[in-house]
């Protein structure tokens, strides 16, 4: 079987793939894409970092193809869709990178206390000046850490070992699960309000996209300093430019930027307060020997039949189990991730019911799918089937699973419940139609609805009023947002109905502010499946 490592991995990664008995493995790196268009015809997987492009057009060309290797976490580059609907495993390796980008961090938090850079060149340039670089100290200061994951976790010990003390906000961490680690769980402004220095290490959704600007800097102590190893874009890097300027942000420090490459005549290279380094996160040494022989043995396994790890797309299954647990693990993840777009921050357990025939079947491996669903949103690359319990339970969330043999209108129902800190309940349950069993979402808290589960959704809860219909629907024709399908429910006539509206594209912040601010509606919530 042919082996396409496309892009320049570790040298003991590809040394380890030649030892494989059977495996045929070919470098070709830095080639165009219509070269590589030409390379896949008979490859049975492919191992790339984050140059070449697997697009559907590639996946397409590669008929033999079982699985792509990605070394490193981000798969930006790979089209999972495409690959999923072909059968391609797609996998990637989240732990390799931990240290690094932790220590990296760390590097960034130690320049911004003790000016060394501008020491260090200031030193070249022939000079001997000490009053300029004085700098303070890390010892007794607070340190705010936004996103208490894998790499928060351990900036947050190497800072407690420098004798720091440290916040952190992170809405799914559970209190216990921070008092274990010795560290005060906060509300984002807390923290803004508190913190010495910030870091920041969530991946880049809607939610966190400058989570970080112009309002969250005005909150914190003047003189703090912030850092970003994580993702571009979770800090506003125009309202940093200004805060720097100021010196309401002493000093920054950047890996990662909006924009990559960060363009040359870009303001942030022109500021002496602020460390810039080229999105070295995972440039080790050991992180990229770590990550090139981890994906090297994840491809080996797979091509020899073996334990399918660190999968993106699929659970660890044999392929047979897989085809008929497919379009199961679709319905599953959407159920989980619509459950978490609609539910409070805070969340003390998920309860995941079976109905019907689908209780015949690996409900281990649905449930998984229910909460790389959920997690996908939370802990955006990293999560996936084999990771997703314990990244559920390092964030203190409880899973129960019922197999019911009570009875349901369907002949299989999925569904997942979110029961919040006070007891509240948010739901969805779906099952799977017609021959192509595609998944329809049939309830949501508790009201019946038939809506396809694909896409982008509006969930409306409102007083059950006249003109609501049409309310809503010239609200989205004056925002020129098509309505695709729409669901109504209600229980009792004057009570709360619901709308789920399937949508060809999102409101604006303005239709949707107005949405919210209509005195008869109760939520509104758009929600990507």
């Amino acid at each position: 079987m042919k082996v396409l490592v496309a892009d320049k991995i570790s040298a003991k990664g590809v040394a380890w793939l030649r030892k494989q008995p059977g495996l045929d493995v070919v470098e070709a790196y830095g080639s165009s894409p219509a070269k590589l268009l030409e390379l896949v015809k008979d490859v049975h997987a492919i191992a790339v970092r984050s140059e070449s492009k697997i697009t559907a057009e590639v996946i397409a060309a590669a008929p033999l193809l079982k699985v792509v290797g990605r070394a490193g976490v981000g798969i930006d580059n790979v089209d999972v869709d495409a690959a999923t609907e072909r059968g391609v495993i797609v996998m990637n390796t989240p732990s390799g990178n931990t240290i690094a980008t932790a220590e990296l961090t760390f590097t960034h938090m130690l320049c911004g206390a003790r000016p060394v850079p501008q020491a260090a060149a200031s030193m070249r340039a022939g000079q001997w000046d000490r009053k300029t670089f004085s700098g303070i100290e890390l010892f007794k200061k607070t340190l705010g850490i936004v996103g208490l994951g894998r790499i928060g976790g351990e900036v947050a010990r190497r800072a407690q070992a420098f004798g720091m003390r440290v916040v952190a906000f992170d809405p799914y961490l559970a209190p216990s699960r921070a008092k274990t680690m010795q560290i005060d769980s906060v509300t984002l402004d807390e923290l803004l309000a508190q913190a010495d220095y910030i870091t920041v290490h969530m991946p880049l959704t809607d939610d966190t996209h400058y989570m970080i600007d112009e309002a969250a800097l005005a909150k914190c102590k003047r003189g703090v300093r912030l850092f970003n190893c994580a993702r571009g874009g979770i800090i506003k890097e125009a309202a940093l430019i200004e805060a720097l300027k100021s010196g309401h942000v002493a000093a920054a420090g950047l890996d990662v930027y909006e924009e990559e490459p960060l363009a040359a005549d870009s303001e942030l290279r022109k500021l002496p307060n602020v460390t810039l380094t080229p999105h070295l996160g995972a440039s080790t040494a050991e992180a990229q020997d770590a990550v090139g022989v981890e994906v090297a043995e994840q491809i080996a396994d797979v091509l020899n039949g073996g334990v399918i790890r660190n999968a993106v797309n699929m659970p660890t299954l044999d392929a047979a189990t897989l085809s008929a647990l497919g379009p199961y693990l679709d319905l599953g993840a959407k159920l989980g991730t619509l459950v978490q777009q609609i539910s409070p921050e805070q969340v003390a357990s998920l309860r995941i019911t079976y109905w019907g025939r689908v209780v015949d079947l690996d409900v281990n491996a649905i449930t998984r799918s229910v909460l790389r669903g959920w997690l996908k949103r939370i802990s955006g690359d990293t999560v996936n089937f084999v990771n997703a319990p314990f990244l559920l339970e390092r964030l203190g969330v409880r899973c129960e699973v019922v197999k019911s043999t009570g009875e349901s209108d369907y002949t299989e129902l999925v569904q997942v419940e979110a029961v919040g800190t006070d007891g509240g309940v948010r739901s969805a349950a779906g099952t799977l139609i017609g021959k192509a069993h595609s998944p329809r979402i049939v309830s949501i808290n508790g009201r019946a609805v038939e809506v396809v589960a694909t896409g982008k959704l509006l969930i409306i809860e409102n007083s059950d009023e006249p003109g609501m219909i049409g309310y809503v629907g010239t609200l989205l024709g004056k925002d020129r947002v098509n309505i695709a399908n729409m669901s109504l429910s209600r229980q009792e006539p004057g009570q709360t109905a619901l709308m789920v509206i399937n949508l060809d594209s999102e409101p604006s912040d303005a239709a949707r502010r107005e949405l919210k601010g209509h005195a008869a509606i109760r939520l509104a919530k758009f929600v990507h499946l």
